[in-house]
């Protein structure tokens, strides 16, 4: 270890199993104190349990690390003001928040009901919002005392955010949102001295080992296990530490020892007349435009599934995935 974020202190919620676990352990491996959060709940989010988190502070502890658990509901004001009091109170400062929190209510939209939609955007862009708010406030206010941070945020959103997920329309909406507020961020906060990034991961969870065992197993030969979360992890430390200055507003995708830069929206064919148009002539000018146009990527589980390794996106990349739990596909991601 190269000791990258040696003297930071980062915050992860989500980080009792999985990506946001991973995370956690690979940040204090290069010198992070971490906060640890994470209520414990089941993979739909209801219950909950201090464990997960508290054995993660022990992993750390064991291997010589500092951390701190905290169980707080970081989708509220309450629970988001408290993680962010942890990390000042436990270690003085706060340099880093990786925003990973969430669970799955998966639903075909004429069978998705207003409280699965609700709790899934509760959690994935409420929760992304509200440690976001907090900890911009300590660091506004760090950088109007004369002390200007070089503070950093990941954020968590999904190729399901990106391209849309069958089955999946109440977790596309909150990750689609997840990059929206990115953008913002990045373009607010700057001033500050906070950097905002995303990542769309693609790994091995609970969710994708139970479902689809044979997809998201290890290879039993001990070669590379291109589904581990760990993999993902060296992206997030790097955008967590002081080496990635100038980096701000971008969407990664990571998956194995794979990373993508998304481009996002772009303008493409246009034409202007100059004055209103009918309806008749913007159907015409429509269709026109559309003969000129890259055809959009497709969303997940619209078309067959991609051969394993394959890239997940433009660039003579193979069609999208069956299956929304694809190995590109969003139950790929930190749930």
């Amino acid at each position: 270890m190269t000791g990258l974020c040696t003297g930071r202190v980062a915050v992860v919620t989500g980080a009792g199993r999985g990506l946001g676990r991973a995370h956690a352990l690979a940040l204090a491996a290069e010198g992070a104190r971490v906060v640890v959060n994470d209520l414990g709940v089941g993979l739909d989010g209801t219950g909950g349990t201090s464990g997960p988190a508290g054995r993660v502070v022990d992993e750390i502890r064991a291997l010589g690390g500092e951390a701190v658990a905290h169980g707080g509901d970081i989708a509220t004001s309450q629970g988001a003001a408290s993680l962010v009091a942890t990390a000042l109170a436990a270690y003085g400062r706060l340099d880093t928040l990786v925003n990973n929190a969430g669970f799955l209510r998966d639903r075909m939209l004429v069978n998705l009901d207003e409280d699965d939609w609700d709790a899934v955007v509760r959690v994935h862009l409420k929760g992304h919002f509200l440690p976001l708010r907090h900890a911009a406030a300590h660091w506004r206010a760090e950088a109007k005392a004369g002390r200007t941070p070089e503070a950093r945020v990941v954020n968590t959103a999904s190729g399901a955010g990106l391209l849309g997920s069958v089955g999946q329309g109440n977790y596309s909406a909150a990750k689609a949102g997840v990059v929206g507020l990115t953008l913002v961020a990045a373009a607010e906060l700057s001033r500050y001295g906070v950097q905002v990034n995303a990542i769309a991961p693609a790994a091995r969870t609970r969710m994708t080992e139970r479902a689809f065992a044979e997809a998201m197993a290890a290879p039993e030969d001990g070669g590379f296990d291109a589904m581990a979360p760990q993999n993902v992890s060296p992206l997030v430390v790097w955008l967590g530490s002081g080496a990635c200055a100038g980096v701000t507003g971008r969407v990664f995708e990571a998956e194995g020892g794979r990373i993508t830069v998304m481009e996002g929206w772009r303008p493409g064919p246009t034409a202007d007349k100059g004055a209103r148009l009918t309806p008749a002539e913007a159907g015409a000018t429509a269709l026109e435009l559309l003969a000129g146009a890259e055809p959009p990527q497709p969303v997940y589980g619209a078309l067959q599934a991609r051969p394993p390794g394959s890239p997940c996106r433009a660039g003579g990349a193979p069609p999208r995935p069956a299956d929304p739990a694809n190995l590109c596909g969003q139950r790929t991601s930190p749930e």
